[in-house]
C-alpha cells in the first residue's frame, strides 16, 4: 500500500511539473533558430537598405538593428550613413522639425549605436532640442518617452536650451510619463493629456512598450517601479492566445516587438509566465510574421508596411538575443560600435571614377519632405526612395500633398526626373517636332536626348505624353547608369542566366533584355518578383525606386 502511495505521489509530482510547463513556453524559439533568423534578416536589410537615409523607414531603425546585432557590415556602410546625416543636418540648419521632436530622438539613438556623438553633428548639437520641455511633449507621449531613451542611450548630460520656455530635466520627462498612465495600467499616445480623445482611454501595447523601455533605467524610484508593475500586469492581460498583441484591433508584429524590447530593457526573460499564453511566448509570436529571406510581415495577411515591420522585427530579435547572451540591452549603448571618421576611398556622394563630368550629386534641399499617401498610416513600400528623391528636388507630388504612387509616368515626366537625378543642366535641343520650346518639359527632354538617355518614337516625334513600360524604363535607366560610370555591358550568357529566373522573360522585347539583366544584376530592379511584366506601364513609385537604387549604386547619394 505504501508503495502505491509513493507511486501515486510521484505521478502527482510529474503531473504538477507538466502543468507548470503548460504556463511556460512549449514552443520556445531555440537559440540557434533565433541566431539564424537574425543573420538572415540582417542580410535582407543590408540588401534592401543599401543607402540608409534620415527617416523612420530605410534609415535609423535599420542602422540601429544592424549596429547592435553584430552582423558583419562594412564600416563604410556606417560612414556613408553618417555623411548622409551630416548633409541632412546642414541642409536643415540643425532644425530637424519644428514640432516633431521625436525626429531628434530617433536620430540620436541611431548615431549612438554607431558610436557617434549627437552633440556635434556637422557642428550642431542634436540633443539641445530635447532641453525644451514644452516642445518635446507637444506631439504626445512619444515625445518624453523617446527623449529619455535617446538621452540615456549614451548617457548624454541633460542639454540646456536657452530658448526653451521650460527647461527640461530627465525627472520632468519621467513624471510626465507617470502622470499620463491610464487607469488600466498602460499608456496611449495622448491618454492623460489635454489632447486626449475617447480612443485614447484604452492602453496601446506599442506606446506602453515604449514607455516601459524609457522607464527601465529608473526602477529605483518607487513610483516608477509601481507604474511598471501595473503596466506589465495590463499587458499580460491584453496579450492574446497566440502570444502576441493587437493595436487598433489588428494583430501585428510591431506591437509584439515593443513589448519584447520592453521586457529585455527591464531584464525580464521572454518566457516569464506572465507573458506565455497557450505555450506561446512573445518571441514565438513574432516569428510567425517572419519570412525567410524577406524580413517580417506587418500583419498575417501582408497588409501595411512590411519594410517597417522588417526593421522593427529585426531589432526585436536583436534585443531578445542580447538578453539571452547577457549583453547590454538594445538601448544601453556603453558597448556600441565605434565607427572611424573614414579615410581613403571615395567620399559618399562623390560618384564613381568613370562618371561623365556633367553628372553631379543632388544636395538635400527639402529635408523631411514627404506625402500623405505614402507615409504614416499609408506607409508605402517605396517611401524611403520617394522621400530621398523629394528631399533632393528630383521628384515631386501631384498637388494637395499627394504623390499618387500608382499613377503611370509620361515620357516627359521621366525625362525631367532622370535629368534631375543626374544633376544635369536642362537645355532644349529642338530635336523633336512635338516638343515645343515653351513647354515646361522641353529643356529636360532636350538634355535627356543629348546625353543619349531617351530617343524619339519615329518620324521626328518624341510623344511626351506617352507612358513608359517597365522594359523601356530599364533601357533608359541603364543608359543613365553608363553616364554614372557603371559598366552596363553583359555577355549573352549572363543576360540569359539572369533573366531565366522569371517565368515571362521570353515575352520581353529582345532589345530590352541586356538592360533588364543589368538592372536586376545591380539591384536597380528587385529580382524577388516572379515576373518582369516588361510591357506593363511603369508606376511613379517604381521609377522612384529604380532611380534611388541607381544613385546608391553610383555613389551619388
Amino acid at each position: 500500500m505504501k508503495q502505491w502511495k509513493e507511486r501515486g505521489l510521484s505521478l502527482l509530482l510529474v503531473l504538477a511539473l507538466l502543468m507548470s510547463l503548460s504556463v511556460t513556453a512549449l514552443a520556445a524559439v531555440s537559440k540557434d533558430t533565433l541566431a539564424d533568423a537574425i543573420t538572415d534578416t540582417a542580410a535582407y536589410l543590408y540588401k534592401t537598405v543599401k543607402n540608409p537615409q534620415v527617416g523612420s523607414i530605410g534609415g535609423e531603425w535599420a542602422v540601429l538593428g544592424l549596429a547592435r546585432s553584430g552582423y558583419a557590415v562594412p564600416e563604410q556602410y556606417y560612414q556613408d550613413y553618417y555623411a548622409t546625416v551630416e548633409e541632412y543636418v546642414k541642409a536643415c540648419g540643425g532644425v530637424l522639425h519644428e514640432k516633431k521632436y521625436t525626429e531628434y530622438s530617433r536620430l540620436i539613438v541611431a548615431l549612438s549605436s554607431i558610436g557617434k556623438d549627437a552633440r556635434d553633428v556637422a557642428g550642431y548639437d542634436l540633443t539641445r532640442a530635447l532641453g525644451d520641455y514644452d516642445k518635446t511633449i507637444w506631439q504626445g507621449l512619444n515625445g518624453p518617452i523617446w527623449a529619455l531613451i535617446a538621452l540615456d542611450s549614451r548617457n548624454y548630460p541633460m542639454p540646456e536650451n536657452p530658448q526653451a520656455k521650460t527647461q527640461a530635466t530627465r525627472q520632468m520627462y519621467i513624471d510626465r510619463i507617470l502622470e499620463c498612465q491610464l487607469p488600466d495600467g498602460g499608456w496611449s499616445l495622448f491618454g492623460g493629456t489635454a489632447a486626449a480623445s475617447s480612443g485614447d482611454n484604452t492602453s496601446d501595447p506599442d506606446i506602453t512598450g515604449m514607455a516601459l523601455q524609457a522607464l527601465a533605467k529608473y526602477q529605483d524610484q518607487p513610483a516608477v517601479k509601481k507604474a511598471t508593475d501595473e503596466a506589465l500586469a495590463c499587458m499580460s492581460e491584453k496579450q492574446n492566445s497566440a502570444g502576441g498583441f493587437s493595436s487598433w484591433g489588428t494583430a501585428n508584429s510591431e506591437s509584439c516587438v515593443q513589448i519584447i524590447v520592453a521586457l529585455c530593457e527591464l531584464g525580464i526573460p521572454l518566457d516569464d509566465p506572465r507573458f506565455v499564453k497557450n505555450g506561446n511566448t512573445l518571441l514565438d509570436n513574432l516569428m510567425t510574421f517572419y519570412l525567410k529571406g524577406s524580413g517580417f510581415l506587418h500583419t498575417a495577411d501582408g497588409s501595411g508596411s512590411n519594410q517597417m515591420a522588417s526593421e522593427q522585427g529585426f531589432y526585436g530579435l536583436v534585443a531578445a538575443q542580447r538578453l539571452q547572451q547577457g549583453k547590454n540591452s538594445l538601448y544601453r549603448m556603453g558597448d556600441a560600435k565605434v565607427i572611424s571618421a573614414g579615410e581613403g576611398g571615395q567620399a559618399a556622394g562623390s560618384g564613381l571614377a568613370g562618371k561623365d563630368p556633367a553628372v553631379q550629386a543632388r544636395p538635400v534641399i527639402a529635408p523631411g519632405k514627404t506625402f500623405s499617401d505614402i507615409s504614416g498610416a499609408n506607409a508605402h513600400a517605396n517611401q524611403p526612395a520617394i522621400e530621398a528623391l523629394a528631399a533632393r528636388g528630383i521628384i515631386d507630388g501631384k498637388g494637395n500633398g499627394l504623390f499618387d504612387p500608382d499613377a503611370n509616368m509620361t515620357r516627359a515626366e521621366f525625362s525631367a526626373i532622370v535629368v534631375r537625378t543626374l544633376g544635369l543642366t536642362a537645355k532644349a535641343n529642338n530635336a523633336f517636332t512635338d516638343v515645343i520650346t515653351d513647354q515646361w518639359y522641353a529643356p529636360y527632354v532636350g538634355t535627356a536626348n543629348t546625353y543619349g538617355i531617351v530617343n524619339g518614337v519615329g518620324d521626328g516625334r518624341f510623344n511626351p505624353e506617352g507612358t513608359i513600360t517597365r522594359q523601356e524604363a530599364a533601357v533608359m535607366v541603364a543608359r543613365a547608369a553608363r553616364l554614372c560610370g557603371m559598366d552596363t555591358e553583359l555577355d549573352t550568357g549572363t543576360v540569359r542566366d539572369m533573366l531565366a529566373q522569371f517565368s515571362d522573360y521570353v515575352t520581353t522585347a529582345e532589345w530590352s533584355r541586356p538592360s533588364l539583366a543589368f538592372c536586376y544584376s545591380e539591384g536597380i530592379l528587385d529580382d524577388a518578383a516572379l515576373e518582369i511584366q516588361g510591357a506593363a506601364a511603369i508606376k511613379r513609385c517604381e521609377i522612384a525606386q529604380m532611380l534611388y537604387n541607381l544613385l546608391g549604386s553610383a555613389n551619388l547619394l
